[in-house]
């Protein structure tokens, strides 16, 4: 059986924490950012955890993490 390839775009985007889990940064932060309110800015700089509806994709997509 040969080894499945990762998908190196996600590998970029997701890292695994301790508990399994899927760590991602949040969306909307590159540009336009004048009208957006400080707050919202703030609260995008941290990161989510994947949503378990997408979990069985981003797990396919990652097969050793």
């Amino acid at each position: 059986m040969p080894k499945i390839k990762t998908r190196r775009a996600a590998a970029k985007r997701f890292t695994v924490t301790g508990s399994g889990e899927f760590k991602r940064n949040k969306a909307y932060k590159s540009h336009i950012l004048e009208k957006k309110t400080p707050k919202r800015k703030r609260n995008l700089r941290k990161a989510a955890i994947v949503n378990a509806a997408e979990y069985a994709r981003v797990k396919r997509m990652l097969p050793y993490a």
